[in-house]
């Protein structure tokens, strides 16, 4: 019997090795792209009950982000702790997506909804294993280093919010790569590290698409329900996001995204300068 897209989302939750788990998402979402494309047997969204917290590996060790240790970046340590902890955020951006997918099925999206979804989290699947080959070409591998252990608890705050998981996820934490991404870019180039770079321009650019994802379904979902997309984006991220957003912020690529300067500027630590 051929399993419902909810049921491959649990499917991917479950899955605890990266590799192993990253391998499932190509496979589900290759399949649901021929169902769509009509090249194979209707898929169905369906229902399924995700778990709270996906399946993880016993390593890394997870820990509070204050006590996961600072390297500098210009040696390799420091080259191996970047890539190590965009593994990490990549791997969580799999299982954020497949969430997505699993846990919001009965509130009348469109199939476009969950194209998009699974598109993203076969790229993020991807990303996953781009840097884990980069890291495994330094002599490292995922699981080497501790990591941050804050990275589920936007999905488990908004596990009852489709509006908040769309602000805080995309909106705010996805849009936060592309501020730093070109940063991290540089400290690859400058090493001489052409694999990394490649990996994340890669990254770079496919983050771009989903902030839009996020921004796009926000924004219908506020039309749907005739609400004003920009104080109830502000009222959310207040709510759900445990920090003030950190200038500075990567404009061109944030409208690029659908994120214009109104939103997320009064959520800044700073306010912008006055012209």
């Amino acid at each position: 019997m051929t399993q419902s897209l909810a049921e491959m989302a649990v499917d991917v939750l479950a899955t605890a090795d990266g590799r192993a788990k990253t391998a499932l998402v190509h496979r589900h979402a290759a399949a649901w792209r021929a169902a769509r494309a009509g090249e194979a047997p209707e898929i169905t969204v369906g229902e399924a009950e995700p778990p709270l917290r996906p399946s993880r590996p016993d390593k890394p060790e997870l820990l509070d982000p204050r006590d996961v240790p600072r390297r500098r970046p210009g040696s390799l340590k420091g080259q191996v702790a970047i890539l190590h902890a965009v593994a990490h955020i990549e791997l969580n951006a799999v299982d954020l997506h497949w969430d997505l997918v699993a846990r919001f099925t009965n509130l009348g999206f469109p199939p476009g909804f969950y194209d998009d979804w699974v598109q993203a989290a076969d790229e993020e699947a991807k990303h996953f294993n781009l840097v884990c080959d980069c890291l495994e070409s330094l002599g490292s591998h995922y699981g080497a280093l501790p990591a941050h252990a804050g990275m589920w608890r936007a999905a488990e705050d908004t596990v009852d919010d489709i509006l908040g998981r769309l602000a805080v996820v995309p909106m705010v934490l996805e849009a936060r790569g592309l501020d730093v991404t070109p940063g991290m870019i540089g400290i690859f180039e400058k090493a001489g590290v052409d694999q990394a770079v490649e990996a994340l321009r890669i990254i770079y650019a496919e983050a771009v698409h989903h902030v839009a994802y996020g921004s796009k379904w926000f924004h219908w979902l506020c039309g749907r329900e005739g609400l004003d997309p920009k104080p109830v984006f502000h009222d959310l991220v207040r709510r759900y996001f445990h920090s003030s957003l950190k200038p500075p912020f990567n404009e061109e690529k944030r409208a690029e995204a659908g994120l214009p300067p109104d939103f997320y500027w009064p959520l800044a630590e700073a306010h912008p300068p006055k012209a």
